[in-house]
């Protein structure tokens, strides 16, 4: 199984031109590839460009957000309880920031740097500077928060709970 991560809308064209981010299982668990392409040739598919990178994160990797303003992509360690930090111009990751149990949704609201994790097990959210890669609040939601999703031009943030089937708002 093979999922990739779009880049939000907004997402300034140079940096779309370079950036692909998959999550792929296979035998050994679950791979985190970055692969950065161009757009020398219109409508030829991304995966035409081939794998340039695979990234080593930690344990279970389970969701992919990237600031495009800063290059920096953001990933949850679901086992590991962790988000690991991985800049987008080295391929490399630069931190490791521990969370809350379980963290699966994740979302970047790239004009604050402010990063939002949802913790599935902990009905919380994790909220993360970008700047110092901290966790600077953890925000009681529903049960089992899942997606988590920022409207970047309001500061708003959403949260879908898929154990308490209700969507919990946070004023970013």
């Amino acid at each position: 199984m093979t999922r990739l991560h779009l880049l939000p809308a907004a997402t300034p064209r140079r940096l779309l031109d370079r950036l692909a981010v998959t999550l792929t299982a296979g035998t050994l668990g679950l791979t985190l590839t970055v692969a950065v392409v161009t757009a020398a040739t219109p409508g030829v598919a991304v995966a035409a460009a081939g794998v340039t990178a695979t990234i080593p994160v930690g344990n279970r990797p389970a969701a992919v957000a990237a600031n495009p303003e800063t290059d920096t992509v953001y990933v949850t360690n679901d086992r590991a309880g962790t988000v690991s930090v991985i800049s987008g111009r080295t391929n490399t990751v630069t931190a490791t920031i521990p969370v809350g149990n379980t963290p699966e949704g994740i979302a970047v609201n790239p004009p604050t740097n402010t990063i939002y994790v949802a913790n599935y097990n902990a009905g919380t959210v994790s909220v993360i500077d970008g700047r110092t890669n901290t966790v600077t609040a953890t925000i009681p939601v529903g049960r089992q928060p899942h997606g988590v999703a920022t409207n970047p031009v309001t500061n708003t943030v959403y949260v879908a709970n898929l154990g308490a089937d209700t969507v919990s708002v946070i004023c970013g």
